[in-house]
């Protein structure tokens, strides 16, 4: 089995990723050092852990909601400032956000009714075309290109729905092809699931069974397609979502793309 280069570990934050490394189709590579992934920053440890310390973050991108951020409020490492950018700030409660609820409440048989994988994929598109969705990630990529506020970690809770689309236009943006884009959309799936096993075990304890929650606690392939898919299908192209989805000009894009690449 191959080691995943990109993972880097610390005690304080799960599922922490370089995105840099990664081939461009003109034969460049994605740089190292600039765009770091995670899931949240909750636990006070991390604003002394010494291996994200290392990593000289600028400025912590914050996805989630305003209850998440409630709840588990991120904890910076020194020197990184926040930015809040909630990218499905206008998206309805749908039936995941009941799943709490439903386990709490021991009424597993109910997950039995609910379409998750169907609801992800709606979340999927719902990144791409949702007025929320393209403000935050607009606001998100202008950071990036900001040279005064790099290297960025941006995050969601678990660092894989949000974050995974944050990450897979990042990975567009700097050339990389579609696949290559999936690659380290799926790459995360291990920790992902790690972070969820013990939600899976409540759930088998409670005598439900666990595979009905798997399509929301993990990422697959048909979700990233769905978000691909209605990108081409709103914005005709990658570089029709930058400009008319996003509202990037020319010489935001241009300058996107020379952070994000080792080279031109």
């Amino acid at each position: 089995m191959s080691v995943d280069e990109h993972i880097l570990l610390s005690p304080a934050v799960t599922n922490l990723r370089d995105i840099g490394g990664r081939p461009t189709v003109d034969g460049s590579t994605v740089a190292t050092g600039v765009a770091y992934r995670s899931a949240e920053l909750a636990d006070t440890a991390a604003t002394t852990d010494d291996a994200l310390a290392r990593l000289a973050i600028r400025t912590v991108v914050d996805l989630r909601t305003a209850d998440e951020r409630a709840g588990r409020p991120d904890q910076l490492p020194a020197g990184a400032t926040l930015l809040v950018l909630d990218a499905l700030a206008d998206l309805p409660s749908g039936a995941a956000a009941q799943i709490p609820l439903l386990l709490g409440g021991g009424d597993t048989d109910a997950l039995a009714e609910l379409d998750l994988a169907g609801q992800m994929v709606d979340v999927y598109r719902h990144l791409v075309v949702g007025e929320s969705a393209r403000s935050a990630y607009a606001a998100f990529l202008r950071t990036v290109l900001d040279p005064t506020r790099t290297p960025v970690l941006f995050h969601c809770t678990a660092g894989k729905d949000r974050t995974g689309w944050a990450a897979t236009i990042l990975l567009l943006a700097a050339g990389v092809d579609e696949a290559g884009a999936l690659d380290e959309f799926l790459a995360v799936n291990p920790a992902v699931r790690e972070t969820f096993a013990p939600l899976l075990q409540q759930l088998a304890a409670a005598g439900g069974d666990p595979e009905l929650l798997r399509p929301m606690l993990e990422v697959r392939a048909e979700y990233l397609q769905a978000a691909l898919d209605t990108m081409h299908e709103q914005f005709g192209s990658f570089d029709g979502y930058l400009r008319d989805g996003l509202g990037l000009g020319d010489v935001e894009i241009g300058a996107l793309r020379r952070t994000l690449r080792t080279n031109g």
